[in-house]
């Protein structure tokens, strides 16, 4: 995750450091801060590398004005390129769900919570209080005639009512959750690794664990 060592120039003389992907868009999002935004101009052209800051500063050229932005400087180039990359996302990658979802994971410093250590549990559903204590709120669900000595005698039948929490349901959506966060991320490093055109970053093969629930597989990788 974090930054390495500064790399040898490339053919075009650029001298970059390299970085992994998830990082690359925390220093995005969370340094730079950043913004995906769906209805700019400049992030809306065909394809991953649309004109960004550039085309806001000629729209603002044509108007003859200057915005004041409170004292706050645009983003870093590169993050605008980033910001626009996640803004684009194909829709087989989550589209513009996933791109507000990772814009958010980054912010944070943080990835999607993938229920790694859940354990469903038996729990009570309901409680009841008293004087002399807590305890377990039962239901009546029928009788049943029990003898004692010569005589027979109704007594309810009650019931406990449990639930099993997180359920299996939750815990697989969860981990489809990270699973579409992790496709993202390698749709995003791809496409760094083809385009190449960030003139601070060069983009690794570096990735977070692709099923931390497994750990096996964890210690694998």
């Amino acid at each position: 995750m974090s930054v390495q060592g500064v790399i040898k120039p490339d053919s075009m003389g650029r001298v970059r450091r390299e970085i992994s992907i998830q990082r690359l868009l925390e220093w995005a999002f969370a340094d730079e801060c950043a913004q995906v935004d769906f209805e700019d101009p400049g992030r809306l052209v065909q394809g991953y590398w649309p004109t960004g800051n550039a085309y806001r500063m000629a729209q603002r050229g044509v108007l003859g004005c200057r915005i004041d932005g409170g004292g706050r400087s645009d983003p870093d180039p590169d993050a605008d390129l980033v910001a626009s990359a996640v803004a684009t996302l194909p829709e087989r990658c989550g589209g513009r769900r996933m791109a507000v979802a990772m814009a958010d994971y980054a912010r944070a410093r943080r990835v999607p919570d993938c229920m790694e250590d859940a354990r469903i549990e038996c729990v009570v559903t309901d409680w009841t209080s008293n004087r002399y204590g807590r305890r377990a709120k039962t239901e009546r669900i029928g009788t049943e005639i029990e003898i004692r000595g010569k005589r027979r005698v109704s007594v309810p039948v009650l019931i406990c009512p449990i639930s099993f929490s997180p359920t299996q349901a939750q815990i697989g959506a969860a981990r489809r959750a990270y699973l579409a966060w992790y496709g993202a991320l390698l749709e995003l490093r791809g496409t760094f690794q083809a385009h190449q055109n960030l003139s601070r970053w060069k983009v690794t093969s570096a990735m977070p664990v692709m099923r931390p629930w497994n750990k096996e597989g964890a210690k694998r990788s």
